[in-house]
């Protein structure tokens, strides 16, 4: 069995077959085994030879990128200062005080719930606004601190720091005595473009 040519495949599978089916001589026995397994290892590394080369051939997914999510940040806030209407100055109150300074118009808000309260002052100072009045007067109520005059003295000046107000706004202090003190307001209206008396 040793030296000479190498047997092709069809040779080693007849060879195989004739080796099955005939009996050794004796002696030979252990050469004819030793053959067997080394067929069987050849065969077994030449399929596995045969099944590398199929997997290298096949074409590779390609590479997961890992992508890193960015959230679109939102741009900041530019910051603005909040609205805050400054008292009248000494003097342009002792005018409206004595009368040297025009009150343009007036509203008497007692006897009024808070929310008939809001719209009719807004409905009131958009339209002195609009007719470009400049000094009107609103007039709230002491009242108690129980009493809904009371609570009106209170929520007028907070109404007045809302949106909806800011803009119409330049400037609120109590009224003299005479005009109803603490239970009445000087409102100065924001410049407007259009001019005219209040209906």
């Amino acid at each position: 069995m040793k030296g000479g040519r190498k047997l092709d495949p069809e040779e080693r599978i007849l060879w195989g077959k004739v080796a099955k089916s005939t009996r050794a001589i004796p002696g030979r026995m252990k050469e004819i085994l030793e053959f067997e397994k080394q067929e069987e290892e050849r065969l077994a590394a030449e399929e596995a030879a045969q099944k590398a080369a199929r997997e290298a051939l096949k074409p590779k997914p390609p590479p997961r990128l890992i992508t890193q999510v960015v959230e679109p940040q939102a741009p900041a806030p530019t910051y603005r200062p909040p609205v805050q209407h400054h008292p009248l100055e000494k003097p342009v109150k002792k005018k409206l005080a004595k009368g040297r300074l025009p009150i343009e118009a007036r509203l008497d808000l007692h006897g009024l719930y808070q929310d008939e309260a809001h719209d009719l002052l807004l409905d009131f100072l958009l339209r002195a606004h609009e007719r470009g009045l400049r000094h009107v007067l609103v007039i709230t109520g002491k009242g108690s601190s129980m009493g809904s005059e009371g609570a009106l003295r209170r929520a007028v000046p907070l109404w007045f720091s809302k949106a909806e107000f800011r803009f119409l706004i330049s400037s609120y202090e109590w009224a003299a005595r005479h005009h109803g003190g603490e239970g009445a307001m000087y409102v100065r209206l924001a410049r407007s473009r259009t001019g005219g008396g209040l209906e």
